[in-house]
């Protein structure tokens, strides 16, 4: 058995019904963290329809997010949820602004905007996101799942 994730009558994502369920769970949390809907509608009959300018604004902050966190846990839990979430958001058409090497310039995340970092005494400062190493990891990991998200 599997699910559908469509936009439109386009289908996106056709995921065991197992991965379908902890995906949506992880979707239902950051919608939590992020305050903001994710454009991902309840499962219906075994599909979940999207709608696209919700989807894209949860994206771009799911992504900024991620880049812009400096805590290695929150990284590792986090990594491997929003890269296949970028691949259903490429599919869509969408390119977050988030992924342009120049979003954060130094690194430093703006005024009012999210910014975690993992301190430990005598250790050295977690790596910068401006180093654009969270972004590469992220972008390589999409492309892996992009090729073992079945359509």
């Amino acid at each position: 058995m599997s699910q559908y994730y469509d936009v439109g009558d386009e289908t996106l994502w056709n995921p065991s019904i197992g991965a379908s369920r902890l995906f949506l769970a992880q979707v239902r949390l950051y919608e939590n963290e992020l305050g903001m809907a994710s454009g991902l509608g309840p499962m219906d009959m075994d599909e979940c329809k999207i709608e696209t300018g919700a989807f894209r604004e949860y994206t771009e902050a799911l992504v900024a997010r991620h880049l812009r966190t400096g805590h290695r846990v929150i990284l590792a839990l986090s990594e491997g949820f929003v890269a296949t979430v970028l691949v259903l958001a490429r599919r869509a058409g969408i390119e977050p602004d988030a992924l342009r090497p120049d979003a954060y310039g130094d690194g430093e995340a703006g005024a009012g905007e999210f910014r975690d970092v993992q301190v430990r005494a005598g250790a050295p400062a977690p790596p910068g996101q401006g180093d654009g190493a969270a972004r590469e990891r992220l972008e390589a990991l999409a492309h892996r799942l992009d090729r073992a998200m079945p359509r």
